[in-house]
Protein backbone atom coordinates (compact mmCIF):
# COMPACT_ATOMS: atom_id res chain seq x y z
CA UNK A 1 0.00 0.00 0.00
CA UNK A 2 1.49 3.54 -0.77
CA UNK A 3 1.25 6.13 1.97
CA UNK A 4 -1.28 8.14 3.15
CA UNK A 5 -2.09 11.06 0.89
CA UNK A 6 -1.27 14.57 2.73
CA UNK A 7 -0.73 18.29 2.27
CA UNK A 8 1.82 20.05 2.32
CA UNK A 9 0.06 22.40 4.80
CA UNK A 10 -2.14 20.41 6.88
CA UNK A 11 -2.38 21.49 10.27
CA UNK A 12 -1.80 24.73 9.49
CA UNK A 13 -4.52 27.04 10.11
CA UNK A 14 -4.60 29.91 8.32
CA UNK A 15 -7.20 33.25 9.38
CA UNK A 16 -7.87 35.21 6.48
CA UNK A 17 -8.79 38.36 7.19
CA UNK A 18 -8.84 39.52 3.78
CA UNK A 19 -11.41 41.03 0.82
CA UNK A 20 -11.40 41.77 -2.76
CA UNK A 21 -8.64 40.26 -4.49
CA UNK A 22 -4.81 40.23 -3.89
CA UNK A 23 -5.71 38.85 -0.26
CA UNK A 24 -8.00 36.03 -1.12
CA UNK A 25 -5.48 35.24 -4.37
CA UNK A 26 -3.12 34.54 -1.50
CA UNK A 27 -5.20 32.82 1.04
CA UNK A 28 -6.65 30.02 -2.22
CA UNK A 29 -2.80 28.99 -3.00
CA UNK A 30 -2.80 28.49 0.98
CA UNK A 31 -5.92 26.39 1.07
CA UNK A 32 -5.17 24.23 -2.30
CA UNK A 33 -1.72 23.71 -0.49
CA UNK A 34 -3.93 22.02 2.53
CA UNK A 35 -3.97 24.48 4.98
CA UNK A 36 -7.61 25.09 7.00
CA UNK A 37 -8.42 29.06 5.93
CA UNK A 38 -11.03 30.38 7.92
CA UNK A 39 -12.37 33.44 5.94
CA UNK A 40 -13.34 36.19 8.41
CA UNK A 41 -16.27 37.92 6.66
CA UNK A 42 -18.32 40.92 8.04
CA UNK A 43 -21.76 39.98 8.67
CA UNK A 44 -22.49 41.88 5.18
CA UNK A 45 -19.58 39.81 3.15
CA UNK A 46 -16.97 40.37 1.85
CA UNK A 47 -17.86 42.61 -1.17
CA UNK A 48 -17.36 40.66 -4.16
CA UNK A 49 -19.96 38.47 -3.22
CA UNK A 50 -22.18 40.83 -5.19
CA UNK A 51 -19.90 42.33 -7.23
CA UNK A 52 -19.91 41.60 -11.35
CA UNK A 53 -22.97 39.29 -10.44
CA UNK A 54 -24.77 37.20 -13.79
CA UNK A 55 -27.06 35.57 -11.50
CA UNK A 56 -29.32 37.32 -8.86
CA UNK A 57 -29.05 36.39 -4.93
CA UNK A 58 -26.27 34.64 -5.91
CA UNK A 59 -22.03 34.94 -5.47
CA UNK A 60 -20.70 36.09 -7.97
CA UNK A 61 -18.11 34.53 -10.14
CA UNK A 62 -15.61 37.53 -8.68
CA UNK A 63 -16.08 35.73 -5.16
CA UNK A 64 -16.03 31.90 -5.94
CA UNK A 65 -13.45 31.79 -8.24
CA UNK A 66 -10.94 33.81 -5.44
CA UNK A 67 -12.23 31.80 -2.46
CA UNK A 68 -12.24 28.10 -3.16
CA UNK A 69 -11.55 25.51 -0.41
CA UNK A 70 -12.53 27.90 2.99
CA UNK A 71 -14.51 28.02 5.32
CA UNK A 72 -16.84 30.94 6.13
CA UNK A 73 -17.47 32.70 9.24
CA UNK A 74 -18.75 35.83 9.95
CA UNK A 75 -17.98 38.46 12.97
CA UNK A 76 -18.03 42.27 13.47
CA UNK A 77 -15.01 42.90 15.08
CA UNK A 78 -15.94 46.35 16.10
CA UNK A 79 -18.06 44.87 18.86
CA UNK A 80 -16.54 44.22 22.04
CA UNK A 81 -17.61 40.32 21.75
CA UNK A 82 -16.41 40.29 18.79
CA UNK A 83 -13.06 41.90 19.83
CA UNK A 84 -12.89 38.84 22.56
CA UNK A 85 -14.00 36.13 19.51
CA UNK A 86 -11.24 37.63 17.29
CA UNK A 87 -8.53 37.32 20.09
CA UNK A 88 -9.42 33.48 20.49
CA UNK A 89 -8.94 32.99 16.94
CA UNK A 90 -5.88 34.72 16.55
CA UNK A 91 -4.40 32.60 19.41
CA UNK A 92 -5.42 29.45 17.63
CA UNK A 93 -4.35 30.34 13.96
CA UNK A 94 -0.48 30.05 12.70
CA UNK A 95 -1.20 32.74 10.03
CA UNK A 96 -3.31 36.02 10.20
CA UNK A 97 -3.75 37.76 6.46
CA UNK A 98 -5.04 41.24 5.64
CA UNK A 99 -5.18 43.08 3.07
CA UNK A 100 -7.39 46.50 4.67
CA UNK A 101 -6.68 50.12 3.99
CA UNK A 102 -3.26 50.89 6.70
CA UNK A 103 -4.33 51.43 9.77
CA UNK A 104 -7.43 50.09 9.66
CA UNK A 105 -6.70 46.46 12.01
CA UNK A 106 -4.75 49.30 14.30
CA UNK A 107 -7.49 50.64 14.73
CA UNK A 108 -9.42 48.13 15.54
CA UNK A 109 -7.26 47.35 18.84
CA UNK A 110 -5.00 44.88 17.05
CA UNK A 111 -1.45 45.78 16.29
CA UNK A 112 0.94 44.09 15.69
CA UNK A 113 2.62 44.37 19.31
CA UNK A 114 -0.86 42.98 20.65
CA UNK A 115 -1.25 40.21 17.79
CA UNK A 116 2.19 39.44 18.43
CA UNK A 117 1.51 38.79 22.54
CA UNK A 118 -1.56 36.84 22.38
CA UNK A 119 -0.06 34.52 19.78
CA UNK A 120 3.91 34.69 19.45
CA UNK A 121 4.37 32.03 16.95
CA UNK A 122 1.53 33.44 14.27
CA UNK A 123 3.09 34.74 11.29
CA UNK A 124 1.16 37.84 10.22
CA UNK A 125 0.86 39.02 6.71
CA UNK A 126 -0.47 42.20 5.66
CA UNK A 127 -0.84 43.42 1.57
CA UNK A 128 -0.85 47.15 1.29
CA UNK A 129 -1.07 49.26 -2.32
CA UNK A 130 2.80 51.07 -1.04
CA UNK A 131 5.20 51.04 0.91
CA UNK A 132 5.94 53.34 3.97
CA UNK A 133 6.25 57.45 2.11
CA UNK A 134 4.18 59.68 0.14
CA UNK A 135 2.06 57.28 -1.31
CA UNK A 136 1.53 54.90 1.88
CA UNK A 137 -2.26 56.11 2.03
CA UNK A 138 -3.12 55.60 -1.79
CA UNK A 139 -5.83 54.04 -2.38
CA UNK A 140 -4.88 50.70 -4.81
CA UNK A 141 -6.19 49.05 -7.10
CA UNK A 142 -5.09 46.43 -9.70
CA UNK A 143 -4.51 49.05 -12.15
CA UNK A 144 -3.36 51.76 -9.80
CA UNK A 145 -0.31 49.23 -9.10
CA UNK A 146 0.45 48.58 -12.67
CA UNK A 147 0.70 52.49 -13.26
CA UNK A 148 3.17 53.00 -10.57
CA UNK A 149 4.85 49.89 -10.59
CA UNK A 150 6.22 50.31 -13.78
CA UNK A 151 3.96 47.78 -16.37
CA UNK A 152 1.76 50.79 -17.95
CA UNK A 153 4.43 53.03 -19.48
CA UNK A 154 6.15 50.25 -21.00
CA UNK A 155 2.93 48.48 -22.27
CA UNK A 156 1.46 49.08 -25.70
CA UNK A 157 2.56 50.38 -29.07
CA UNK A 158 4.77 53.40 -29.38
CA UNK A 159 2.77 56.93 -29.81
CA UNK A 160 -0.15 54.82 -28.36
CA UNK A 161 -1.29 55.69 -24.27
CA UNK A 162 0.38 53.56 -21.68
CA UNK A 163 -1.68 50.14 -21.17
CA UNK A 164 -2.91 48.24 -18.39
CA UNK A 165 -2.38 44.30 -19.06
CA UNK A 166 -5.30 41.80 -18.71
CA UNK A 167 -3.04 39.62 -16.46
CA UNK A 168 -3.97 41.10 -12.66
CA UNK A 169 -0.33 41.64 -11.55
CA UNK A 170 -1.21 44.29 -9.25
CA UNK A 171 -3.62 42.22 -6.94
CA UNK A 172 -3.20 38.14 -8.20
CA UNK A 173 0.43 38.73 -8.76
CA UNK A 174 1.16 40.80 -5.15
CA UNK A 175 -0.55 37.45 -3.45
CA UNK A 176 1.76 35.52 -4.75
CA UNK A 177 4.61 37.18 -3.16
CA UNK A 178 2.79 37.15 -0.12
CA UNK A 179 2.38 33.56 -0.31
CA UNK A 180 6.19 33.23 -0.73
CA UNK A 181 6.46 35.37 2.16
CA UNK A 182 4.31 33.58 4.00
CA UNK A 183 5.62 30.21 3.41
CA UNK A 184 9.19 31.53 4.18
CA UNK A 185 8.16 32.71 7.80
CA UNK A 186 6.46 29.32 8.24
CA UNK A 187 9.80 27.51 7.70
CA UNK A 188 12.01 29.86 9.36
CA UNK A 189 9.50 29.38 13.08
CA UNK A 190 10.05 25.83 13.15
CA UNK A 191 14.05 26.96 13.86
CA UNK A 192 12.58 30.01 16.05
CA UNK A 193 9.50 28.84 17.38
CA UNK A 194 8.45 32.80 16.36
CA UNK A 195 6.16 33.81 14.29
CA UNK A 196 6.72 37.57 12.48
CA UNK A 197 5.38 40.11 10.17
CA UNK A 198 4.97 39.53 6.39
CA UNK A 199 4.61 42.78 4.42
CA UNK A 200 3.82 43.25 0.52
CA UNK A 201 3.12 46.31 -1.47
CA UNK A 202 1.12 46.29 -4.52
CA UNK A 203 3.51 48.59 -6.31
CA UNK A 204 6.39 46.40 -4.81
CA UNK A 205 5.30 43.24 -6.43
CA UNK A 206 4.71 44.73 -9.88
CA UNK A 207 8.05 46.40 -9.86
CA UNK A 208 9.65 42.94 -9.00
CA UNK A 209 7.48 41.29 -12.34
CA UNK A 210 9.12 44.87 -14.16
CA UNK A 211 12.65 44.40 -13.38
CA UNK A 212 13.40 43.58 -17.03
CA UNK A 213 12.40 47.12 -17.91
CA UNK A 214 14.72 48.63 -14.94
CA UNK A 215 17.82 46.71 -16.39
CA UNK A 216 16.50 48.30 -19.88
CA UNK A 217 16.92 51.87 -18.39
CA UNK A 218 19.91 51.38 -17.30
CA UNK A 219 20.69 49.95 -20.06
CA UNK A 220 20.10 53.47 -22.09
CA UNK A 221 22.36 55.38 -20.82
CA UNK A 222 25.14 53.10 -23.14
CA UNK A 223 22.66 53.53 -26.39
CA UNK A 224 19.10 53.51 -27.87
CA UNK A 225 17.67 49.68 -27.03
CA UNK A 226 17.96 47.66 -30.57
CA UNK A 227 15.04 45.02 -29.51
CA UNK A 228 12.77 47.09 -29.48
CA UNK A 229 11.56 47.76 -33.07
CA UNK A 230 9.87 51.62 -32.29
CA UNK A 231 11.65 54.17 -33.83
CA UNK A 232 13.79 56.15 -31.27
CA UNK A 233 15.04 59.66 -31.05
CA UNK A 234 18.51 58.15 -29.78
CA UNK A 235 19.60 61.51 -28.87
CA UNK A 236 16.35 61.75 -26.43
CA UNK A 237 15.73 58.74 -25.54
CA UNK A 238 15.97 58.56 -21.33
CA UNK A 239 13.21 55.79 -20.63
CA UNK A 240 12.49 52.64 -21.47
CA UNK A 241 9.66 52.83 -24.54
CA UNK A 242 6.55 51.00 -25.24
CA UNK A 243 7.28 47.37 -26.51
CA UNK A 244 4.84 46.55 -28.40
CA UNK A 245 5.02 42.90 -28.78
CA UNK A 246 8.67 42.80 -28.60
CA UNK A 247 9.92 39.95 -26.83
CA UNK A 248 11.66 42.31 -24.82
CA UNK A 249 14.74 39.12 -24.32
CA UNK A 250 17.47 37.92 -26.07
CA UNK A 251 15.69 36.63 -29.44
CA UNK A 252 13.78 39.05 -31.35
CA UNK A 253 9.85 38.08 -31.55
CA UNK A 254 6.54 39.51 -32.51
CA UNK A 255 2.81 38.53 -32.82
CA UNK A 256 1.68 38.52 -36.53
CA UNK A 257 -1.46 38.07 -38.20
CA UNK A 258 -3.28 34.64 -39.52
CA UNK A 259 -6.57 34.31 -41.66
CA UNK A 260 -9.19 34.59 -41.38
CA UNK A 261 -8.08 37.95 -39.44
CA UNK A 262 -10.21 37.84 -36.37
CA UNK A 263 -9.27 39.41 -33.58
CA UNK A 264 -6.92 36.94 -32.12
CA UNK A 265 -6.18 35.20 -35.26
CA UNK A 266 -2.39 35.61 -34.45
CA UNK A 267 0.59 33.43 -33.71
CA UNK A 268 3.56 34.73 -31.51
CA UNK A 269 7.11 33.68 -33.14
CA UNK A 270 10.46 33.96 -31.87
CA UNK A 271 13.00 34.14 -34.40
CA UNK A 272 16.51 32.48 -33.11
CA UNK A 273 19.32 32.35 -35.08
CA UNK A 274 19.01 28.46 -35.81
CA UNK A 275 15.40 29.42 -37.16
CA UNK A 276 16.37 31.74 -39.58
CA UNK A 277 17.09 29.50 -42.14
CA UNK A 278 14.03 27.40 -41.86
CA UNK A 279 11.71 30.53 -41.73
CA UNK A 280 13.31 31.56 -45.30
CA UNK A 281 12.03 28.58 -46.35
CA UNK A 282 8.18 29.05 -44.80
CA UNK A 283 7.93 32.37 -46.44
CA UNK A 284 9.45 31.58 -49.59
CA UNK A 285 12.26 33.12 -49.51
CA UNK A 286 15.04 31.07 -49.46
CA UNK A 287 17.78 33.41 -50.93
CA UNK A 288 17.33 35.62 -47.31
CA UNK A 289 18.95 32.73 -45.17
CA UNK A 290 22.50 33.21 -47.24
CA UNK A 291 21.73 37.22 -47.72
CA UNK A 292 24.42 39.02 -46.06
CA UNK A 293 21.54 42.16 -45.51
CA UNK A 294 19.68 39.02 -43.21
CA UNK A 295 21.84 35.97 -42.56
CA UNK A 296 22.78 37.22 -39.22
CA UNK A 297 21.08 37.89 -36.18
CA UNK A 298 23.29 41.56 -35.88
CA UNK A 299 22.11 42.35 -39.74
CA UNK A 300 18.27 41.44 -38.91
CA UNK A 301 18.23 43.63 -36.05
CA UNK A 302 17.90 47.28 -37.01
CA UNK A 303 15.29 45.57 -39.67
CA UNK A 304 12.74 43.64 -37.23
CA UNK A 305 9.58 45.68 -38.65
CA UNK A 306 10.51 44.37 -42.08
CA UNK A 307 11.40 40.94 -41.10
CA UNK A 308 8.46 40.59 -39.14
CA UNK A 309 6.26 41.91 -42.41
CA UNK A 310 7.54 39.44 -44.33
CA UNK A 311 6.95 36.68 -41.77
CA UNK A 312 3.38 37.77 -42.11
CA UNK A 313 2.94 37.54 -45.42
CA UNK A 314 3.31 34.09 -45.44
CA UNK A 315 0.85 33.60 -41.75
CA UNK A 316 -1.90 36.05 -43.42
CA UNK A 317 -2.67 33.05 -46.08
CA UNK A 318 -3.22 30.58 -42.98
CA UNK A 319 -5.25 29.92 -40.27
CA UNK A 320 -2.86 29.98 -36.69
CA UNK A 321 -3.07 26.15 -36.33
CA UNK A 322 -1.70 25.75 -39.42
CA UNK A 323 1.51 27.90 -38.91
CA UNK A 324 1.73 26.54 -35.50
CA UNK A 325 2.36 23.44 -37.34
CA UNK A 326 4.81 24.43 -39.74
CA UNK A 327 6.77 26.11 -37.20
CA UNK A 328 6.49 23.37 -34.54
CA UNK A 329 7.96 21.12 -37.11
CA UNK A 330 11.60 23.05 -37.59
CA UNK A 331 11.37 23.36 -33.56
CA UNK A 332 10.83 27.54 -34.28
CA UNK A 333 9.62 28.53 -30.54
CA UNK A 334 5.88 29.60 -31.16
CA UNK A 335 2.45 30.29 -29.45
CA UNK A 336 -1.03 30.89 -30.95
CA UNK A 337 -2.93 33.79 -29.25
CA UNK A 338 -5.53 31.98 -27.30
CA UNK A 339 -8.66 33.71 -26.80
CA UNK A 340 -10.68 33.20 -23.37
CA UNK A 341 -13.10 31.60 -25.10
CA UNK A 342 -10.58 28.69 -26.75
CA UNK A 343 -8.85 28.24 -22.87
CA UNK A 344 -12.00 27.92 -21.13
CA UNK A 345 -12.88 25.16 -23.70
CA UNK A 346 -9.47 23.47 -24.19
CA UNK A 347 -9.25 19.62 -23.36
CA UNK A 348 -5.86 20.04 -22.24
CA UNK A 349 -5.95 22.58 -19.79
CA UNK A 350 -9.24 20.37 -17.99
CA UNK A 351 -7.00 17.50 -18.43
CA UNK A 352 -4.73 19.72 -16.65
CA UNK A 353 -6.86 20.67 -13.64
CA UNK A 354 -6.05 24.14 -14.23
CA UNK A 355 -9.56 24.91 -15.55
CA UNK A 356 -12.01 22.89 -13.36
CA UNK A 357 -15.72 22.40 -13.17
CA UNK A 358 -16.71 23.09 -9.56
CA UNK A 359 -20.63 22.17 -8.25
CA UNK A 360 -21.99 25.20 -6.24
CA UNK A 361 -25.51 24.65 -4.20
CA UNK A 362 -26.63 27.80 -5.72
CA UNK A 363 -25.69 28.54 -8.72
CA UNK A 364 -24.88 25.39 -10.11
CA UNK A 365 -21.72 24.28 -11.80
CA UNK A 366 -19.13 26.87 -12.62
CA UNK A 367 -15.69 26.70 -13.75
CA UNK A 368 -12.49 28.27 -12.35
CA UNK A 369 -8.91 28.06 -12.47
CA UNK A 370 -7.39 25.24 -10.60
CA UNK A 371 -4.31 25.23 -8.38
CA UNK A 372 -0.71 25.91 -10.85
CA UNK A 373 1.03 24.72 -7.91
CA UNK A 374 1.60 20.85 -8.64
CA UNK A 375 3.16 19.07 -5.74
CA UNK A 376 4.21 15.36 -6.48
CA UNK A 377 3.02 14.44 -2.53
CA UNK A 378 0.74 17.36 -2.57
CA UNK A 379 -2.61 16.66 -4.68
CA UNK A 380 -5.28 19.24 -5.13
CA UNK A 381 -8.80 18.84 -5.00
CA UNK A 382 -10.66 22.38 -6.06
CA UNK A 383 -14.05 22.27 -3.67
CA UNK A 384 -16.23 25.28 -4.08
CA UNK A 385 -16.08 28.35 -2.20
CA UNK A 386 -18.08 28.93 1.33
CA UNK A 387 -21.62 30.74 1.36
CA UNK A 388 -21.60 33.18 3.72
CA UNK A 389 -21.19 32.41 7.25
CA UNK A 390 -21.47 28.98 6.21
CA UNK A 391 -19.55 27.81 8.73
CA UNK A 392 -20.00 29.54 11.95
CA UNK A 393 -21.90 26.59 13.89
CA UNK A 394 -18.79 24.49 13.23
CA UNK A 395 -15.75 27.12 13.92
CA UNK A 396 -17.84 28.77 16.80
CA UNK A 397 -19.22 25.94 18.37
CA UNK A 398 -17.13 22.84 18.04
CA UNK A 399 -13.82 24.11 17.69
CA UNK A 400 -14.04 27.69 20.03
CA UNK A 401 -16.66 25.66 22.36
CA UNK A 402 -19.21 28.67 22.62
CA UNK A 403 -22.85 27.41 23.90
CA UNK A 404 -24.84 26.34 21.30
CA UNK A 405 -27.69 29.20 22.42
CA UNK A 406 -25.25 31.71 22.32
CA UNK A 407 -25.01 31.59 18.52
CA UNK A 408 -28.62 32.43 17.81
CA UNK A 409 -28.15 35.85 20.63
CA UNK A 410 -24.75 36.71 18.50
CA UNK A 411 -26.75 37.48 15.68
CA UNK A 412 -29.43 38.68 16.95
CA UNK A 413 -27.12 41.31 18.63
CA UNK A 414 -25.30 41.77 15.44
CA UNK A 415 -21.94 40.28 16.45
CA UNK A 416 -22.08 37.22 13.56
Amino acid sequence: MGAAVSRALEGVRVLDMTHVQSGPSATQLLAWLGADVIKLEAPGGDITRGQLRDLPDVDSLYFTMLNANKRSITLNTKTPRGKELLTELIARSDVMVENFAPGAIDRMGFTWEHIHSINPRLVYASIKGFGDGPYTDFKAYEVVAQAMGGSMATTGFDGGPPLATGAQIGDSGTGIHAVAGILAALYQRTHTGRGQRVQVAMQHAVLNLCRVKLRDQQRLTHGPLAEYPNPQDTASADEVPRSGNASGGGQPGWAVKCAPGGPNDYVYVIVQPTGWPPLTRLIGRPELAHDPEWATPEARLPKLTKMFQLIEEWTATQPKWSVLQHLNAHNIPCGPVLSTKEIIEDPSLKANDIIVDVPHPQRGTYTTVGNPLKLSDSPTTIHRSPLLGEHNHDIYHHELGLDEDELPALRAQGVI
